[in-house]
């Protein structure tokens, strides 16, 4: 059973701590994905289970064995970068049988594997071409299949589609997703900036802050139940609407008054010693709807209109000075800026945080 453990595991170059003591379980054949804003370590983390970068402090566990000094070649690890690092003067077979060559494996083994895997991520046509006679996400595919030879037992990835156009990332995506069905004993671990990647492929997600772990869960726990507002406002697109708000009644049930007077019950439930206190009142854009009576969550006017086709943005003006509002709309939805609209939700898609940011538990 190949799974990893991370305990406390820490990176410092001199005096800069990059990551403060990391605490991750991962099973065997998951698809983990590490996401979090540019600077919080995620990449630094792939790269140490790598073995590319050492351990500062804590241990790392690799099918059950401490691998902190083991060398990248003996973990058993193959790793799709960024760029491609394809030989420009070798074919797709020789670019994708090269790392068995130098392990000293044998022709009749080198070339199974070389066309089970072309065969896999449909490269079998391409196997005679030069990297140069390919596109972008043809030579992606290539990198993956170089790394699927060497038969690891982890597969990491490193924001393998940030290079690709919109369309390359949706299909090259879906290979990936593909592939993970096909070799479901494997454990895969990505990195990436993008949340769709994040959500579609995922088993769990590993979310990011200041190398520190905020939250660890299933794509949609992370985005139903947000440990804390980072997470809240991390994961969505657009972000989780934040308006500051103060607990005006405690019990089964909390009210709390917003910026503006408004007042909102929640199906949150808290005691009488928060009665007072600062919170965050948070609502996604996507789950505001027009409201179409007297009961409403607030009012704005229409500042932005984004017609998308699929859904419509509007930028709400009125509640958080400097801040808009964000709606989230289906479809075409013929609104007028400088409109004034009332808008509503459902209680149970409403989030509530304290005063550190913390979720409140429904």
């Amino acid at each position: 059973m190949t799974g990893l453990t991370l305990k406390d595991i820490r990176k410092s170059y001199g005096s800069v701590d990059v990551l403060h003591g990391i605490d991750l379980d991962i099973k065997q054949g998951e698809f983990i994905v590490f996401v979090g804003p540019s600077g919080c370590g995620k990449s630094t983390l792939l790269r140490m289970i790598a073995g590319l970068e050492a351990i500062t402090g804590g241990e790392m566990y690799i099918d059950g064995h401490l691998v902190n000094d083991v060398p990248p070649s003996k973990r058993g690890i193959a790793m799709v970068f960024q760029s491609y690092a394809l030989y420009p003067h070798m074919t797709v077979f020789d670019n994708m049988a090269f790392g068995m060559k130098i392990a000293g494996e044998s022709k009749q083994e080198i070339d199974r594997r070389v066309k089970a895997a072309a065969e896999s991520l449909q490269l079998t046509q391409y196997l005679g071409r030069l990297p140069k006679a390919l596109s972008g996400g043809q030579r992606q595919r290539v990198a993956i299949g170089r790394a699927i030879c060497r038969d690891p037992k982890v597969f990491l990835f490193d924001e393998p589609l940030s290079n690709l156009d919109a369309a390359l990332r949706v299909a090259t995506r879906i290979e990936i997703a593909r592939l993970n069905e096909q070799m479901a004993d494997t454990t895969m671990i990505y990195v990436t900036h993008d949340q769709v990647e994040a959500m579609t492929l995922a088993d769990r997600i590993v979310v990011l802050s200041a190398g520190n772990i905020e939250q660890v869960g299933a794509p949609l726990d992370l985005y139903e139940r947000p440990a804390n507002l980072f997470v809240a406002k991390f994961i969505g697109s657009p972000a989780m609407n934040i308006i500051p708000a103060t607990i005006s009644g405690t019990g089964s049930q909390t009210t709390v008054t917003l910026t503006g007077g408004m007042s909102v019950t929640l199906d949150v439930a808290t005691d009488a010693s928060e009665m007072g206190k600062q919170a965050s009142f948070g609502v996604r854009p996507e789950d505001l709807r027009v409201a179409d009576g007297a009961d409403y969550l607030f009012e704005g006017e229409v500042s932005i209109v984004e017609a998308l086709g699929e859904v419509t943005l509007l930028y709400i003006e009125g509640l958080v000075p400097g801040e808009p509002i964000v709606v989230k709309l289906p479809g075409i939805y013929d609104v007028k800026k400088g409109q004034r609209m009332r808008f509503a939700a459902d209680r149970q898609k409403l989030h509530l945080f304290d005063a550190t940011g913390h979720t409140y538990r429904k």
